[in-house]
């Protein structure tokens, strides 16, 4: 099952208890996954088809729960995805949600208390929510038919410091997330404790595999950059030898130079230690210096040695 399965199939088993969050719950159901349908006879019925069988399942508990019915006029057993209901009851079911063929969003007057917010996120998840798996990305959406569900889904969920950006796609004005602490918090809100906490659980690991990712990274650039260090000065003291002569070198410099030598893959502070007297770092890094700069002097007396027997030669 995927994540956005589980988060739903959890919603689909959480009950309220109160009559005006069941019915807010409902009522966003019924609008969002427009469910409402008009039957050739005059009138209306309530019909659910879904990719999952959560909504239809949500959407059958608060019938019977809030309106007491059973069995008859449902079509929800063979095909756990769709329900169907023509009874009698429509008419006061409509009327108990406030609907409005005429209106495309949920009356107000039924999502006015912080509880009925929450039943009616739930709903509204329920039937056009969707969220990613956390293990490829953070992203949540709503998939609203109109921009006026939209508006008034962001202002449920401003609410709660949760804010959401819309987009178009296509017909659709669709609601989303891209933060985690947003997903985090709407999870919470709507009471996908058991998501919220997987979801947790699979952010904490991702940080810790992004934060040893960077160390490891910054570890190897550093012995990189070490390494090439040492090869160059390598390559400088062993060229003074060769063009200079070790002699002619003072003697902490000629004992920093045979000693770089000797311990080639060795720290700065540990050629530190080698010294006779032991030198930190910085007199390390200051006397190999020196080395790098006069071997760049003799490069480059002898390229103009080079240079000016050539003219000679022309000449």
């Amino acid at each position: 099952m995927s994540f956005s399965g589980e988060v739903k199939e959890e919603l689909a088993k959480l009950q309220s208890d109160a009559r005006h969050c069941q019915l807010a719950e409902l009522a966003a159901i019924l609008v969002y996954a427009r469910a409402v349908k008009t039957i050739k006879q005059g009138g209306f019925g309530i019909e659910i088809q879904s990719d999952v069988p959560y909504t239809a399942k949500k959407c059958f508990t608060l019938l019977e729960k809030t309106f007491k019915i059973e069995g008859g006029g449902y079509n929800i057993a063979q095909q756990p995805n769709i329900l169907k209901y023509y009874g009698k009851q429509i008419p006061k079911i409509l009327q108990a949600v406030k609907y409005s063929a005429d209106e495309e969003f949920v009356n107000p007057l039924l999502i006015k208390s912080i509880c009925c917010k929450r039943s009616f996120l739930r709903g509204v998840f329920l039937s056009t929510g969707s969220i990613s798996n956390p293990q490829k990305g953070y992203h949540l959406e709503f998939v609203c038919d109109t921009m006026r569900q939209a508006q008034q889904l962001m202002e449920a969920l401003m609410v709660f410091g949760i804010e959401a950006k819309v987009v178009q796609r296509k017909r659709y004005q669709v609601v989303y997330l891209k933060e985690s602490e947003g997903i985090v918090e709407l999870l919470n809100v709507m009471g996908a404790h058991i998501s919220l906490m997987n979801l947790e659980n699979l952010r904490i690991l991702k940080d810790m595999r992004n934060t040893i990712n960077r160390r490891v990274n910054c570890e190897a650039a550093n012995i990189t950059k070490t390494v090439n260090a040492a090869t160059k000065q390598i390559d400088d003291i062993l060229y003074i030898k060769e063009h200079y002569g070790f002699d002619n070198l003072s003697e902490p410099i000629r004992q920093m130079a045979q000693t770089r030598l000797d311990y080639p893959d060795a720290t700065l502070k540990e050629l530190g230690m080698l010294l006779l007297p032991p030198v930190g770092k910085s007199g390390v890094n200051h006397r190999l210096r020196k080395l790098s700069e006069l071997a760049d002097r003799i490069r480059g007396e002898k390229g103009r040695n080079c240079y000016g027997k050539e003219n000679e030669n022309q000449l």
